[in-house]
């Protein structure tokens, strides 16, 4: 992993390098990097891949204390990002709240941004979506230090599988979700920080909602060529919601995947890097 400072503080990312196309890939919240690990190992061979770890309760590094960690200020991180790498014409993907994340970036206008994936993602009003989500911003209006301890349970397997927490987000990554959960559980100077910046974030959801169901407004305006990937029987994120984002983007397309939940990368890895590749491919040069 490389580290960059941005206006936030230090963020760590992943970057394949190589020629092809550039995609980057974002997660969602109480996740890193590694969430991509799985199609980013079969896409690297013939396109870039920058995957980043947003400052979303999974980070390394506490941002500054008065950093914008709502959803709009994480859409502008990204944006940042991009500009500081000089990446352009970047297929900017998101899964869960990073897909709502690659709304908010659209939404600021995407300059450096030529094709978009939303990937089983918050939409609309679904935000924050399902019993998982409305639990973790209940959490998050706890003080930080007390919302450490309540994530205290998250060490044991049962509570992870659970609805509240990443049961109904995927299948098959329990171990990632276990990894995913150590910046803010492990002793240290850090984790205070940690977990501050995680409450800050998930206290900007509910304000959020507005934005996204304002999407009408903005997604039309992006005419690059856009992808909506979507679990077939999402429990999380309502699979109507993907058929309206592929209706609302002019050049939207919508495949949907079996037997997989919201967390796509982890539960049908080579399938999504395919769908991904193919997408490229063909929109590649307009």
């Amino acid at each position: 992993m490389a580290e960059i400072e941005l206006s936030t503080g230090t963020i760590d990312y992943e970057d394949t390098g190589g020629p092809g196309p550039v995609l980057v890939l974002l997660h969602g919240l109480l996740m890193d990097a590694s969430l991509w690990a799985g199609p980013v190992a079969e896409l690297a061979a013939d396109h870039r891949c920058v995957v980043p770890t947003l400052p979303m309760g999974a980070h390394s590094h506490p941002m500054h204390p008065d950093a914008d960690l709502s959803l709009p200020g994480l859409a502008r991180l990204v944006a940042e990002l991009l500009d500081r790498l000089g990446l352009n014409d970047v297929t900017l993907v998101g899964n869960d709240t990073g897909g709502a994340l690659v709304q908010l970036v659209l939404r600021d206008g995407a300059a450096r941004v030529g094709r978009i994936a939303l990937v089983s993602c918050e939409a609309f009003d679904n935000i924050p979506p399902s019993l998982t989500g409305r639990t973790l911003a209940l959490a998050g209006t706890l003080p930080p230090a007390l919302f450490g301890l309540v994530m205290q349970q998250m060490r044991l397997r049962l509570m992870r599988r659970a609805p509240i927490a990443f049961g109904w987000l995927t299948a098959r990554g329990d171990a990632a979700t276990a990894r995913w959960m150590r910046p803010l559980l492990r002793r240290g100077e850090t984790r205070g920080g940690i977990r501050r910046d995680t409450v800050r974030v998930l206290r900007s959801l509910r304000p959020a909602r507005e934005l996204l169901l304002d999407a009408p407004t903005y997604l039309p305006a992006f005419t690059g060529p856009a992808l909506v990937v979507w679990a077939a029987e999402d429990r999380v994120m309502p699979p109507e919601h993907g058929r309206r984002l592929a209706e609302l983007l002019p050049h939207g397309r919508l495949v949907e995947v079996a037997d997989t939940r919201t967390l796509i990368p982890l539960d049908q890895p080579a399938e999504l890097a395919s769908i991904l590749r193919d997408f490229t491919r063909a929109t590649d040069g307009g």
